[in-house]
């Protein structure tokens, strides 16, 4: 299976990075190709609802978001990692996330499987509420098969999710599909 990762932590050394990371050795020890997209290294514009794609594409726009659109294209599944930022994504996700819109038609046609990645300093109940119903709605909305979510709640520095549960649960999402 060729997995995409949309990974939108700007902090390559973080909390986030240690999810996607054992999320990927997981899913390569299982066989699978996996591509990595650290979208703060990228230059990706926001969709301006120009609608001149047609919602099928191509985006007026030239920028790096091209490169992700063709790995999504050709992925089978897609993977979001964000930190919890305001109850939701981070900026350069969500971004990208937008931009889904100049091809919506064709990535909902393939049917993929998808998986959320996050973490979040706090750890009430709560924390990761708006994010999950996000993703669930993007589930639904590009019929997408969840294949889970790994919610690192009271992971606010790298040492304290190392020292969690939750990088052995990406492992193992990775290493189960």
């Amino acid at each position: 299976m060729k997995i995409v990762i949309l990974q939108g932590s700007p902090n390559k050394k973080g909390s986030t990075n240690i999810l996607t990371e054992e999320f990927t050795r997981g899913a390569k020890e299982a066989g699978h190709e996996v591509r990595r997209f650290d979208l703060t290294d990228l230059t990706i514009h926001p969709c301006t609802g120009c609608v001149a794609c047609g919602y099928e594409g191509p985006c007026v726009q030239k920028d790096d978001n091209q490169k992700v659109r063709a790995a999504m294209l050709e992925a089978d599944m897609v993977v979001f990692a964000t930190p919890l930022y305001y109850c939701g994504m981070s900026a350069q996700l969500k971004i990208v996330v937008d931009r889904f819109c100049a091809y919506n038609s064709r990535i909902t046609r393939k049917h993929m499987k998808s998986a959320l990645l996050t973490v979040a300093w706090n750890s009430d109940g709560w924390t990761f509420d708006a994010l999950e119903s996000h993703y669930q709605t993007l589930v639904r909305y590009l019929d997408f098969e969840d294949c889970g979510m790994v919610l690192g709640r009271g992971c606010g520095s790298p040492s304290m999710t190392k020292h969690s549960p939750y990088p052995k649960m990406a492992y193992e999402l990775g290493r189960g599909l």
